[in-house]
């Protein structure tokens, strides 16, 4: 069903003051169009993408986890490409929109994957103690209230030993820098596709642009937080966890990536094509590459994304 129909006006009109209750408004509303916004596949490209972000925090050993949970799974984005790379098995998801539960599922369904899936809080999950030798995320932890007491939920049913992996959360001078090259991008490209000669073929329709200032708006609601890597460690710390590490990725891939996203949203979409699918892919591939380097000299803080790991104390 859509969001976008079933949600009544008072609903609404108090999640602006309900901040679980915008989370499951705005994330079912997004569900049946998530993976084609954010450019999510279960393909080569996207298995490459989960595998490294993992490994690049959590290393090559214990593979394959089982069972596995992702919190905050969205559409089975992580978990689904780390089950096609072989790093996990047995995956369980949960999600506080039951829009993107049936998403993940449907998305597992399609790869041949049998999955579990609840509709839970992070916050609160319906899981006994120890159950999971593996807890997984990305870009979920920003959304929530209470992130202590969150990562205080994900090791208690983490066994002892059992790893905590969570990646793609915004850092931050990351999201400060990409939320303002956004916003140039988006009042350049609107503002351009209104002249004579480009408006016939390169506009996009008025009603779809004020469907994406809609979300945009949103997603001032839903976007919680954003982390400085020393004191990120310091609240998993705090919540129980041992062997706590975090590393920062995306630099000028960000500045990159965000302009280039924000632009394919603004303009006729049928007008980029395949090629400038390529191009986006590999211009930020290469740009991740060089920031890897940076990454020796660049201090971590100035970096897009944070990913965290740690384990439960056996």
């Amino acid at each position: 069903m859509d969001a976008r129909t079933h949600a009544a006006a008072d609903e609404v009109d108090r999640a602006w003051h309900d901040t679980k209750l915008a989370q499951v408004l705005y994330h079912d509303w997004e569900a049946d169009t998530y993976d084609q916004k954010w450019s999510i596949s279960f393909d080569a490209r996207c298995v490459e993408y989960a595998r490294d972000r993992f490994v690049a925090v959590a290393g090559r050993s214990g593979w394959p986890y089982d069972p596995v949970l992702e919190v905050g799974a969205g559409t089975g984005f992580f978990s689904l490409n780390l089950r096609q790379a072989g790093i996990v098995d047995g995956v369980h998801v949960t999600d506080i929109s039951s829009g993107m539960v049936e998403a993940a599922k449907r998305n597992a369904s399609m790869l041949g994957f049998d999955i579990e899936g609840r509709v839970a809080d992070a916050e609160g999950l319906p899981y006994a103690d120890a159950t999971f030798d593996l807890v997984v995320g990305h870009a979920v932890i920003h959304h929530l209230p209470d992130v202590e007491r969150a990562f205080r939920e994900m090791l208690r049913v983490l066994r002892p030993g059992g790893r905590l992996v969570i990646c793609g959360e915004p850092t931050r001078y990351g999201d400060y820098v990409a939320r303002r090259l956004s916003r140039a991008t988006w009042w350049a490209a609107t503002h351009a596709t209104r002249l004579p000669y480009l408006r016939d073929r390169w506009a996009r329709p008025q009603a779809e642009l004020d469907e994406s200032s809609r979300a945009a708006a949103l997603e001032a609601v839903v976007d919680l937080h954003t982390f400085d890597p020393a004191v990120l460690a310091r609240t998993v710390e705090r919540a129980g966890a041992a062997e706590v590490r975090t590393v920062t990725e995306e630099l000028t891939a960000a500045w990159f990536g965000w302009p280039v996203r924000t632009l394919e949203y603004a303009v006729n979409s049928e007008r980029l094509g395949w090629r400038w699918a390529m191009f986006a892919y590999h211009g930020w591939r290469r740009l991740s590459a060089l920031d890897r380097v940076l990454a020796r000299v660049v201090p971590a803080g100035l970096f897009y994304n944070v990913s965290v790991t740690a384990v439960r104390p056996a």
